[in-house]
């Protein structure tokens, strides 16, 4: 008798724990099919801030090259142009508020621009950016080889903070001007704190503004794509369908289609609308085969 209670003891306590482990299961697989489960309005809010990290990054180039072009003294897929220390061109877009110095400051390289921001400088374009964009030449922009580094201290743009690494290395040959665009150790985050990490991989190939001596006609087609991860562990992958038009003269990119993945969900971004292809800073994000649409408004 003694042996049959020890024995209904023994195989409750079996039971129990199996039902234990099986709810355990139950629980971490539900939990995991949670964590992965994105839903249409939330991937269109990822999508919407996934954009503006992107947009954020791309001002970073524009400024960058428009003050490496300033300072080029390299003839090669360029009208052969003078020394332009004053950056006449770089203003127009970020005015007069910031601080530039070259370092040297004559036409040896490699040398560094700084462009100091202060604590806050409104451009021309609108644009609020603080801190600094500390860019390093090893030869004039424009020469075949020619590396780019851009790093970033204390800079904001429109309040969100922006950190990383972007290197543009000078593919060009055959006449044609090509630059990689690389961003590593990306990070976006926005005033409440909430924000995400950036790396991308891009190539921007000159479409137009070769033949003279100005910047600011300057056009350039994007492809590539880039990876937002962001603070929840969400992955945002981003690839351009249809090749970005980025206009040196406007403060955003104005033409292109970026296709959106999180998971399962696809979106599209298209940078064309409403104007088709005219300067202003909104795109149309759709979603559920285009029968869902938000207008995202660019940094």
């Amino acid at each position: 008798m003694k042996t049959l209670s020890i024995n209904r003891i023994i195989t409750g306590a079996f039971i129990f724990l199996f039902v234990a482990f099986l709810f355990s299961c139950q629980k971490e697989n539900s939990s995991t099919n949670s964590n992965n489960t994105v839903t249409e309005q939330d991937a269109a809010t990822y999508s919407d801030e996934s954009a503006q990290a992107d947009e954020s990054y791309d001002d970073v180039d524009n400024i960058s090259m428009t003050a490496a072009d300033a300072d080029n003294t390299a003839t090669t897929g360029r009208l052969s142009r003078d020394y332009h220390p004053d950056f006449a061109e770089l203003r127009e877009a970020i005015g007069t508020c910031a601080n530039i110095t070259v370092n040297p400051n004559d036409t040896t390289y490699p040398k560094t621009i700084t462009i100091d921001f202060g604590d806050s400088c409104v451009g021309l374009d609108g644009k609020s950016r603080s801190g600094k964009v500390i860019i390093s030449l090893t030869d004039p922009l424009r020469k075949p080889g020619s590396v780019l580094t851009v790093t970033l201290d204390s800079f904001y743009i429109n309040h969100i903070h922006i950190e990383g690494t972007k290197t543009v290395t000078n593919l060009s040959e055959n006449g044609a001007v090509k630059f990689s665009v690389m961003v590593t150790g990306g990070k976006v985050t926005f005033p409440g704190g909430r924000g995400y990490s950036y790396e991308s991989s891009k190539t921007k190939t000159q479409i137009a503004g070769m033949d003279t001596k100005m910047c600011r006609d300057d056009i350039y087609q994007i492809t590539g794509s880039a990876t937002i991860t962001h603070n929840n562990g969400k992955v945002v992958n981003f690839e351009i369908v249809d090749p970005l038009i980025k206009k040196v003269a406007c403060p955003w990119l104005s033409d292109g289609t970026l296709k959106v993945s999180i998971n399962d969900r696809v979106l599209k971004i298209d940078y064309g609308f409403p104007n088709n292809g005219d300067c202003d800073n909104k795109a149309l994000l759709t979603w559920n085969d285009g029968n869902s649409q938000r207008v995202i408004s660019l940094p």
